[in-house]
């Protein structure tokens, strides 16, 4: 029946209409007299924070409550129904909208275009400029022939599925500075590779999410340590110190590490991802929902070209845009390497960095003759058409992720945790899940451990519990940002891989699952032991040995 309904033309659209309509009559039920009085829940939540923007922003009935999470599930449930993105967002964010202004209509339509879209632009231009410049790069490497020319190389020294796959890992794990620079640097380069050897761009895109933020978040020399650095100051607490500490507890990050080694070696996938990666290997299709996005890679070939015409300008990008992060940090003001790293505004170093690799890539290029100026300049175009998915869906999460804010979220969250305080050895588990459910929400992995670390120090006494409690924080808000469909690094790594974004979600989906369910075993077990090494040791067989019972059952049911 299901599958009748939604073959009819139109009828995907109009079943998400009618969840988001049943939804929000549903709250306006829930919320019918409460324009004239805060709930209390609100009420508390304003006391606490004690901001005037914030009272007035109270007086939604949805103000810190459980329904402040709605927008996000909307969005997410629909995506996930209708397989279609952009509808699903804006409708998430008309939702927050609507409740953000008790259902009214013009207070929705200001704020969901000020407070909505206006911010989220303003505040993710930066990004928007790196992700453009290296469209550009990436154009104009195709239109050279370099990247042609290094799939050429690829594919004579690297002549197995498990050679490529185990090479982007490599490559991911290299760039861990920050992970929408490693994204789309990976993908960029390594998309030559893994087509020569049938991988599909789910699969690569998959190897891509695995190595970003899992790698940034236990480099103690990346944007993510500096933004666990800067959200710990005021607890009286080293930063730097606690995250470093953390560290071997990240289990979620060193799990899934260890997750996309192991499945390299033993050859085999599950789930969804199953089901694209026969398609690449028997029928040489890379996409299975259709080959419209490989015409939007298309790579010109020059006899002219080498494979160095490709690596000069990617290790150009690398030591260019690292010099700017720590020049943006005032590294060269005399703050330290690490303090650079903590202090860099990675909106402005990443668009400096790219602007300046792509001159000097476009210089080398004309000095090498491989590309005349007038195409060089086309490149321009090209690489932003390629960029506008990847940016039309991180303006509208972001926009998305400032509805769920102003509905106070966060104090909602505060009041869940601080009851709890009494699970003791369980808490850390159940940070882990709670950090999961709001960066899946939300979309935003530093926002979440923005909400929780202050929390979770004060719950926690100075010892191995405290460090066993932030790592599951942290984790827990990787773990969330790898499944959410409207993260900001699940959408580049898509765009990395030039794969339709709903298909890389559903196919990382059971992946990051398996991993999470075994990271919470292991929170339990590590809050009894205490004792990083025996507890990483557990975590790391635990993980194996569900990879190989996997194994066993997709075997018996092929």
């Amino acid at each position: 029946m299901r599958k009748r309904f939604f073959s009819i033309p139109g009828s995907r659209t109009i079943f998400s209409l009618a969840v988001v309509l049943l939804t929000l009559l549903l709250t306006m039920g829930i919320g019918v007299g409460a324009d004239e009085v805060l709930s209390a829940d609100a009420e508390a939540a304003v006391e606490t924070i004690g901001a005037v923007e914030e009272a007035e922003e109270a007086g939604s009935f949805a103000y810190a409550t459980w329904m402040s999470l709605l927008p996000p599930l909307i969005a997410i449930i629909l995506a996930l129904i209708t397989k279609e993105v952009y509808s699903s967002l804006f409708i998430g964010i008309l939702a927050g909208g609507l409740l953000a202004t008790n259902f009214s209509l013009s207070g929705t339509l200001e704020a969901v275009t000020n407070d909505g879209f206006v911010a989220s632009v303003s505040g993710s231009a930066g990004i928007f400029i790196f992700l453009v410049l290296l469209g550009v790069l990436v154009a104009l490497l195709n239109r050279t022939g370099a990247s042609a020319a290094f799939g050429k190389w690829a594919s004579k020294n690297i002549k197995s599925r498990t050679g490529a796959a185990l090479a982007t890992f490599a490559l991911g794990v290299l760039i861990f500075i920050d992970d929408y620079f490693n994204c789309l640097t990976v993908g960029s380069v390594m998309q030559p590779v893994t087509d020569a050897n049938k991988i599909s761009r789910a699969k690569l895109s998959f190897i891509i999410d695995a190595t970003a933020a899992p790698i940034c978040m236990i480099a103690p020399i990346s944007s993510w340590a500096a933004a666990v650095s800067l959200y710990v100051e005021g607890t009286g607490y080293d930063g730097f110190d606690l995250f470093i500490k953390a560290i071997p507890y990240n289990f979620y990050s060193l799990l899934t590490l260890v997750f996309v080694v192991a499945l390299a070696i033993m050859k085999f996938d599950y789930g969804p991802m199953a089901v694209h990666e026969k398609n690449a290997i028997e029928k040489g299709d890379l996409f299975t929902s259709g080959t419209e996005h490989a015409a939007e890679n298309k790579i010109a070939e020059n006899d002219k070209v080498r494979v160095f015409d490709l690596i000069i300008p990617i290790i150009t990008l690398i030591i260019v845009v690292v010099f700017a992060l720590i020049y943006m940090g005032e590294f060269f003001s005399g703050a330290s390497f690490v303090d650079a790293f903590a202090n860099t505004d990675v909106t402005v170093g990443l668009p400096l960095g790219g602007i300046l690799a792509l001159v000097v890539a476009i210089v080398y290029l004309l000095c090498r003759r491989v590309i005349t100026f007038k195409a060089a300049m086309e490149c321009i175009p090209e690489g932003f058409k390629a960029m506008v998915p990847a940016i039309i869906i991180l303006t509208m999460a972001g926009a998305l992720k400032n509805m769920t804010v102003s509905l106070g979220s966060d104090a909602f969250v505060k009041s869940f945790m601080a009851d709890a305080g009494a699970l003791q050895n369980f808490l850390p588990a159940i940070i882990f899940l709670v950090a999961c459910f709001i960066a899946f929400s939300t979309g935003t992995s530093w926002g979440t451990f923005g909400i929780l670390i202050p929390i979770v120090i004060s719950i926690f006494p100075e010892s191995q519990m405290l460090y066993i409690g932030v790592s599951a924080c942290l984790a827990g808000a990787v773990c969330g940002d790898h499944c959410s469909p409207i993260s900001d690094t699940t959408i580049m790594s898509s765009a990395g891989a030039r794969c339709d974004h709903i298909n890389h979600v559903s196919t990382q989906l059971p992946y990051a699952v398996t991993v999470a369910a075994v990271s919470f075993v292991s929170y339990i077990i590590a809050a009894f032991i205490q004792n990083w090494l025996i507890a990483l040791l557990i975590a790391i067989v635990l993980m194996i040995l569900t990879l190989f019972v996997i194994k066993a059952i997709t075997k018996k049911k092929a």
